[in-house]
């Protein structure tokens, strides 16, 4: 329907974790006051920021949780697994109308963002972790903006330490309200981002066909607590250095990556489907005609079983029936 409307507009969708043709001064920026700022400081904190604005697509999952034990659980879980979660759906392998020899060229933009609010966060598996720790490390994250009066005021750098203590610069004297509390958590874009609810953030974006799939993906592995308690027994024995190793192969390697205790993380992939399979069938949640949600992991079993990312696909095609034109992928890419 969507994309009907659209040829009526003149408007295409496109399904894909990058735009594949076009530079940065070709895309428009949306009008919107904290991009502006963003736009500024990107530059001053790594060299790729500028291209996660301006084009990068990602999907991705909220998820609830029930306590803070819960949340403890399902954010390292979450955030060990978010490498293979970037595999299966990488999906960004065009820059600028060639190949640009990433999988997930998506991910690894984020590689060179800001390390002050990206990453795969270690203090998230260190004893002792919760909430109050979450706010500890916002507090630390600088910021962008303070949202006054209808207008954003630049922040950028500045401590929200500070801005408690009245000692802002650019609000001299003014303490935070709430809602800059709540702004400012949205400024933080690491592998899994907790709010209210749990950010799912490492997959490209992707075809309609394949969007149901990743809620899927997650939510049979962290909404049964069986699924969980295995999902998070795969993972737990990994060291930091490991899921760092892990996080920095994947845009490049995808499901080839070696993983830790050996194999490749294909391997890994088999038994977490399965485990996301049982724990979608434990729910017990049917459609109209009887069916549960298992069949939502359907595309991710022939990717695994075939070995083949999304992103290979596209290069198989755009090195051989495409012929190297890349504005083929307009057609095939939703």
């Amino acid at each position: 329907q969507v994309k009907k409307v659209g040829e009526n507009c003149q408007v295409g969708f496109l399904g894909l974790g990058m735009w594949p043709d076009k530079t940065r001064e070709e895309l428009p920026m949306m009008p919107k006051g904290r991009y502006e700022i963003m736009k500024r400081h990107m530059p001053r904190v790594g060299s790729l920021g500028l291209d996660m604005m301006l084009r990068t697509c990602t999907i991705q999952v909220n998820l609830d949780y029930s306590s803070e034990a819960d949340m403890v659980q399902k954010f390292r879980t979450g955030l060990a697994l978010q490498p293979l979660a970037t595999a299966l759906f990488a999906n960004s392998p065009f820059t600028e109308g060639k190949p640009n020899g990433y999988l997930s060229y998506r991910s690894h933009i984020w590689s060179d963002t800001d390390p002050h609010r990206t990453g795969m966060l270690p203090f998230v598996f260190e004893d002792g972790f919760g909430y109050e720790r979450w706010a500890d490390y916002m507090l630390d994250v600088p910021m962008y903006f303070v949202f006054r009066d209808g207008k954003y005021i630049d922040a950028a750098g500045l401590s929200f330490r500070d801005f408690l203590e009245g000692k802002l610069e650019v609000l001299p004297g003014e303490k935070p309200t709430e809602s800059d509390w709540w702004d400012h958590l949205s400024t933080a874009f690491p592998e899994v981002r907790l709010k209210s609810f749990l950010e799912m953030r490492g997959a490209d974006g992707g075809p309609w066909s394949r969007i149901c799939a990743l809620p899927a993906f997650w939510v049979g592995l962290l909404y049964d607590q069986n699924a969980l308690d295995a999902a998070w027994n795969l993972v737990k024995a990994w060291t930091m250095e490991e899921r760092e190793t892990l996080r920095n192969a994947v845009p490049k390697e995808a499901l080839d990556a070696a993983i830790p205790g050996g194999g490749k993380l294909c391997d890994l992939a088999k038994e977490v489907l399965a485990i996301a399979r049982s724990g979608l069938a434990a729910r017990g949640r049917l459609n109209s005609s009887g069916d549960n949600e298992t069949g939502f992991l359907e595309t991710l079993d022939e990717i695994v079983a075939t070995g083949k990312v999304p992103a290979q696909v596209l290069l198989d095609r755009y090195n051989g029936e495409w012929n190297g034109d890349i504005s083929r992928v307009y057609k095939y890419s939703f």
